[in-house]
C-alpha cells in the first residue's frame, strides 16, 4: 500500500472538528496541553474563543465539559487516551456517563503505534475502560474518510461519546464520495466465505492487505470494519460468522476487554463460533520504532495471515 496516499487520523480530527464548527456555533473544544499533538490546534486557530487550554489537569477538564454540556454546548474534549480513558475515568464515568451528558472525547495516541513514548503512554486498556459505562459509545475509525465521518455523526449524537485517533498515518481506504457514515453499523470491505476477519483503527488496512494475500493462497476471507465497538453490530458480526464458520478479530488494544471481547461474548450467547483474536496479549508495550513494534506485537498483515492460514487450514 505504500502508493496509497496516508494521513494521521488526528489530523482528521483536528480537520473535521473545524469544518463543522463552521457549521455550528455550539461546539466548543477542551484541550489539555496538547492541542499540537492532538490537532485541535488546528480548531483553536480558526477559532480561538472557542477553544480552551485547561493545561495538565484532564480530570478537571472532563468536569469542565460536562458543566458546558448542561448549557447548550457540544464540548469535544481532547487529550491521549491514557489520560482521557485512564487517569479522566473516574470525571468521564461520575460527571458525564452517569448524568449521560452530551460531551465527545476525542483521545489520540493511543495504542502500540505510539512508539517511543512507551509503555506509560501506549494504552492498550482504553476500549475496555470506555465500554463497561452505561451509554458510552465507543469508536476507532479505519482512515481520514471514516474519522472525518465519525466526528461528524458524534457531533450529531446526543450523549456521550469515545473516539479513539491515531499518532500513525494510516493507508486511506474509503472513498470520500461514495461513503456513510453510521454510528453501530459497520461495513464488508471485502466479501469472502472461509473465514471472517473483524478489525478496527490500524488494523483494518492490514485485514484489507491479508485478505488479499490470503486469496492468492486460495483462502477466501471476508474482511469488515468494525468502526463502533459498541454498540456493537451484531447483526453484521452474526451474518458473518453464520456464513464463515471461523472468525479471527484485528484490534491495537488488549485482547482483553476491546473487540476481540465484544464479539466473542456476543458469538458465545447466540451462535457458538470459533474465534481467534489478534491484538496485544496480556503485556505492557514498550518504547521503540512503532512501524517496527506494531509487527513485533503481531499487528500487521503477515501475522493475519498466518493466523489465518492455520486456523482454515
Amino acid at each position: 500500500m505504500a502508493d496509497i496516499k496516508k494521513i494521521a487520523t488526528r489530523d482528521s480530527y483536528g480537520n473535521a472538528l473545524t469544518e463543522i464548527a463552521a457549521e455550528h456555533d455550539d461546539l466548543i473544544v477542551f484541550d489539555a496541553d496538547l492541542a499540537s499533538a492532538t490537532k485541535t490546534g488546528i480548531f483553536k486557530k480558526a477559532y480561538p474563543s472557542r477553544h480552551f487550554d485547561c493545561g495538565i489537569a484532564e480530570c478537571n477538564m472532563m468536569a469542565a465539559a460536562a458543566g458546558a454540556s448542561t448549557m447548550g454546548l457540544v464540548p469535544f474534549v481532547s487529550t491521549f487516551a491514557m489520560f482521557a480513558a485512564g487517569r479522566a475515568f473516574e470525571q468521564v464515568r461520575n460527571s458525564i456517563g452517569y448524568p449521560h451528558l452530551n460531551v465527545k472525547i476525542g483521545a489520540t495516541h493511543a495504542g502500540i503505534s505510539v512508539g517511543e513514548d512507551g509503555a506509560s503512554h501506549q494504552c492498550c486498556e482504553d476500549f475496555a475502560l470506555m465500554r463497561s459505562i452505561p451509554g458510552m459509545v465507543v469508536m476507532s475509525p479505519a482512515d481520514d474518510v471514516e474519522a472525518k465521518a465519525m466526528v461528524r455523526a458524534a457531533y450529531n449524537y446526543h450523549g456521550p461519546v469515545y473516539m479513539r485517533f491515531g499518532r500513525a498515518a494510516v493507508p486511506v481506504i474509503h472513498d470520500a464520495d461514495n461513503y456513510t457514515f453510521e454510528i453501530g453499523k459497520g461495513e464488508v470491505l471485502m466479501d469472502g466465505t472461509d473465514v471472517a476477519i473483524l478489525a478496527n483503527g490500524l488494523m483494518v488496512a492490514e485485514a484489507v492487505e491479508a485478505g488479499r494475500a490470503l486469496k492468492d493462497k486460495g483462502i477466501s476471507a471476508c474482511v469488515v470494519n468494525i468502526g463502533t465497538i459498541k454498540p456493537l453490530d451484531e447483526a453484521l458480526v452474526l451474518d458473518v460468522a453464520k456464513k464463515c464458520g471461523k472468525v479471527i478479530t484485528c484490534e491495537e488494544h488488549s485482547i482483553i476487554g476491546g473487540l476481540g471481547e465484544a464479539v466473542s461474548s456476543l458469538l458465545s450467547e447466540k451462535m457458538p463460533t470459533p474465534v481467534r483474536r489478534i491484538g496485544v496479549n496480556d503485556e505492557f508495550g514498550h518504547s521503540g520504532p512503532a512501524a517496527d513494534l506494531l509487527k513485533q506485537f503481531g499487528l500487521c498483515a503477515d501475522h493475519i495471515v498466518e493466523v489465518a492460514s492455520q486456523f482454515v487450514g
